[in-house]
């Protein structure tokens, strides 16, 4: 059931192929898992041709000074709004092509298996979802929905992309380079002219259902994931620095409850020190090897 398309690597930092004893120590980590927790990252889908913010040499801050959007820029100002808009209008339909790789699948199967517990991704690009992943938790929201702030009416991207067309029938804009989230870089001059909607319910404001740089998971959110992992007994990070606290406090947790901790990610993490196992390759080439 493991796919065989070859990934796309323009995004992925060079690494080795995976040494026989990385993959015999993780084969036996997993073995050993009876109810195991995974958290996945960036990393993950890069394979998939989705570029991350922090990989050495290609991730979106190598590359480029671009900084994602801050939460509170988003909802106090009209011309940031506009900004994004633009500029996720025009990657979206590139962005939502992309599909699942064969790190996605292979959790998917440990899942239909029985040897995962849960997963909890940090992505929210909607790939563990369209892979089949149904034990899960998107941490950070998913790019694939939006809500109203003011009434929290909910509609899918892709029908909000509708709305955009009909509004901009005359709009055009030549994309400079892509960034993680669907974003692109766009001129001031092309998104001058931008018309976003509003709510259709109340005439509030759309946003992604997703947690912007600056903004908080809820509370019910990590409860219920600290839920999850209180009931696993070993934790996997898959493609993931874990620099994001909000990722990283779940990994915290699972060491303060001495549970065993593998890394699977190209470059340093913050768990370094004190995981249990860690390997430095990608995971689309080293997961599909474990049984």
């Amino acid at each position: 059931s493991i796919s065989r398309t070859s990934p796309n690597l323009a995004f992925v930092p060079a690494c080795l192929p995976p040494d026989p004893l990385d993959v015999e120590k993780l084969q036996r980590f997993v073995s050993n898992s009876k109810r195991l927790f995974v958290m996945t990252g960036a990393g993950i889908s890069t394979e998939s041709g989705i570029p991350d913010y922090r990989s050495e040499g290609v991730g979106l801050y190598a590359r480029t000074d671009r900084r994602p959007i801050q939460h509170a820029e988003f909802v106090r100002s009209a011309s940031a709004r506009q900004r994004y808009w633009a500029r996720n209008f025009v990657g979206w339909p590139q962005f939502s092509s992309h599909q699942p790789n064969r790190a996605h699948l292979v959790l998917r199967d440990w899942e239909k298996l029985g040897k995962l517990h849960w997963l909890v991704t940090q992505n929210v690009d909607a790939l563990h979802a369209e892979a089949g992943s149904q034990r899960m938790t998107e941490l950070h929201g998913c790019t694939h929905r939006v809500f109203c702030l003011d009434c929290g009416d909910h509609i899918l991207r892709s029908e909000l992309q509708e709305h955009f067309e009909a509004l901009n029938p005359t709009w055009k804009a030549e994309a400079f380079g892509v960034a993680p989230d669907g974003d692109v870089f766009l001129t001031d001059e092309q998104v001058r002219s931008f018309q976003v909607p509003a709510c259709r319910k109340c005439g509030g404001i759309l946003k992604p259902d997703v947690t912007f740089f600056g903004d908080t998971v809820s509370r019910e959110k990590v409860n219920f994931v600290h839920q999850r992992l209180a009931e696993s007994d070993s934790m996997l990070v898959a493609g993931s620095s874990m620099q994001v606290y909000s990722g990283y406090r779940f990994a915290l947790a699972a060491w303060e409850k001495q549970l065993p901790i593998a890394v699977l990610n190209i470059g340093p993490t913050r768990l370094d020190d004190f995981a249990s196992l860690k390997l430095n390759s990608r995971c689309g080439e080293l997961l599909p090897l474990i049984v």
